[in-house]
């Protein structure tokens, strides 16, 4: 990608030198806590697998992810301190930050422009960096949970960690996979501010465990093929993007499908339990998005 020297948007938030903790068995450490990513990310366990993602599912949505874990007993309340050292960081991580600040204000760029056509107005999120764990409005939030968007406070949540994860664990690297990333989460902020989030929320409270995971699963399709809305508009109104690029955002998008991350953990495939939707579709959605730059053509709710 085509990135070094361009703008860096302003509405990065470095926490990495701060440490979030808990006092108690659930707190920073061990627990449930330690259990949570897991089930965060393949949800449609049985037991209390499907206790955990009914609680997760409703705090990501409500804004009060760890009121909830608090309530049932999970989660003590949590605190985030300054670290008293200085904060260490590679040569390489120094400049993902500046790679992180220059998509993110690319992306600030389309989605403005894109709300002004519909007359509306596109407020910014902000981006956190963190690692290891931090805190949001969605409750204690973990590096083992991946990259993850919070409606309740409007914010991208990343460690930068999750990159290497992405390029040595997935297979996907490349500096457009790594955008690819940043773009799907600022697609659930462009949800979230046209009221999207908000309907789907409302919908998965009246039915059943298998129909709420399919109507997720349209909600993150969609994300995907915003995220192709950005990198068209990245690609024809600024060239951006580099030859190989999109090779290496669709194999991000195959990388994280349901199905392969089932494959590899669990070594069986259940699509009843999909939250994200499949490798295919994945690719499929993101392409769409890629081919038209336009907000209409992701409409992944009405599509068969």
């Amino acid at each position: 990608m085509r990135w070094q020297g361009r703008r860096r948007s302003r509405n990065v938030e470095d926490r990495r030198g701060m440490r979030t903790g808990g006092a108690g068995p659930f707190g920073r450490g061990g627990g449930l806590v330690q259990l949570f990513p897991l089930v965060f990310r393949f949800l449609g366990f049985k037991g209390t697998a499907l206790l955990l993602v009914g609680v997760a599912a409703y705090g990501l949505f409500t804004g009060n992810l760890g009121g909830l874990l608090t309530g049932l007993g999970l989660q003590p309340g949590t605190t985030a301190s300054r670290s008293a050292a200085p904060l260490q960081e590679t040569a390489e991580e120094r400049l993902l930050v500046e790679f992180v600040s220059v998509i993110l204000a690319d992306t600030e760029e389309t989605w403005t422009t894109l709300f002004q056509e519909r007359g509306l107005t596109y407020k910014e999120p902000r981006l956190v960096l963190f690692r290891d764990r931090v805190d949001s409005a969605c409750g204690l939030g973990q590096a083992a949970m991946g990259p993850f968007y919070c409606p309740g406070d409007q914010q991208i949540y990343i460690d930068l960690g999750f990159y290497d994860e992405l390029k040595h664990r997935f297979k996907a690297p490349g500096d457009f996979a790594q955008a690819y990333v940043i773009a799907h989460e600022v697609g659930h902020h462009v949800q979230t501010l046209l009221g999207i989030s908000a309907k789907v929320h409302a919908a998965r409270r009246k039915v059943d465990p298998v129909a709420a995971n399919q109507l997720s699963v349209r909600q993150e399709l969609q994300a995907d093929c915003l995220a192709g809305v950005w990198a068209h508009h990245a690609d024809h109104s600024r060239q951006l993007l580099e030859m190989g690029d999109i090779e290496e955002g669709l194999t991000a998008a195959s990388a994280i499908g349901d199905d392969a991350l089932q494959r590899q953990s669990q070594g069986v495939v259940r699509p009843d339990s999909f939250t994200h939707g499949s490798s295919a579709q994945r690719v499929q959605w993101f392409k769409i998005g890629l081919a038209s730059g336009e907000l209409g053509s992701c409409d992944t709710f009405s599509s068969r």
